[in-house]
């Protein structure tokens, strides 16, 4: 499915049938990656596996996107454009914490939210420090995501990686957790290095109601080395709303 958004050829893989759910990547992560999961969701959804301007094989710029309200803008903008808005949406990694930042700024554009491992206040740290934590999460990873992630930070850019990456310490998403007011389920994968528990805990916290499932053995990639119980959770969670 490709669709024109601001003058953005944006692409996504549709699966399934049922409600709409859409799933957002992580940082310089692409629709590809998500099959597993996808797959999984599918059983009782329609699942759009959006991809972000300059991710997989949607447009970017050189200039675009720079920051993570860039990445919230045109999911908004996209979510319109598609006819999906008041859809459940799913965010992994840096996608859990751009599901957030469309909540607070965007409010009808979601009707619920499921954060997969997500990034967000009160954890920011250093870029460096990002990629040591993926380091030590590498080895825990299934073999088979290697080349389909080589491939997606490739089409992504070492640069632009590097701009989300680094805004992160400047994306303020404390104000914002507090705005969210649609139901919210977050994922909490144990054996993950990169989020850790506390964190999930703490953004539990700061948004009302939100509820925490954890994943015994769970990575970073929850969504690729836990594809079962990741839908499990989510379509459990999707199944009691209204």
């Amino acid at each position: 499915m490709f669709v024109d958004v601001h003058g953005l050829k944006t692409h996504a893989i549709v699966r399934g049938q049922g409600r709409p759910l859409v799933l957002v990547p992580g940082l310089g992560c692409a629709s590809w990656m998500y099959n597993r999961v996808s797959n999984e969701l599918a059983r009782s959804h329609r699942v759009y596996t959006y991809d972000p301007p300059g991710h997989g094989y949607s447009e970017g710029t050189q200039q675009f996107p720079a920051c993570i309200e860039d990445l919230t803008d045109h999911l908004a903008a996209w979510l319109v454009v598609s006819g999906l808005t008041g859809t459940a949406v799913f965010g992994h990694s840096l996608g859990g914490e751009v599901v957030f930042d469309l909540a607070a700024r965007y409010p009808g554009l979601a009707s619920a939210l499921v954060a997969c491992a997500p990034t967000g206040i009160p954890e920011n740290p250093s870029v460096p420090m990002q990629l040591l934590r993926l380091c030590r999460d590498l080895p825990r990873e299934r073999l088979g995501l290697l080349i389909p992630g080589l491939r997606a930070y490739r089409h992504c850019g070492v640069r632009r990686m590097l701009l989300l990456a680094n805004d992160q310490s400047y994306h303020d998403t404390g104000p914002l957790l507090a705005k969210v007011s649609i139901p919210t389920l977050l994922l909490d994968g144990l054996n993950d290095p990169v989020i850790r528990s506390w964190t999930v805990q703490e953004i539990q916290m700061a948004i009302p109601d939100a509820v925490v499932r954890q994943i015994r053995g769970g990575t970073h990639a929850l969504t690729d080395s836990h594809p079962r119980a990741v839908a499990r959770f989510t379509i459990d969670f999707l199944k009691n709303l209204p």
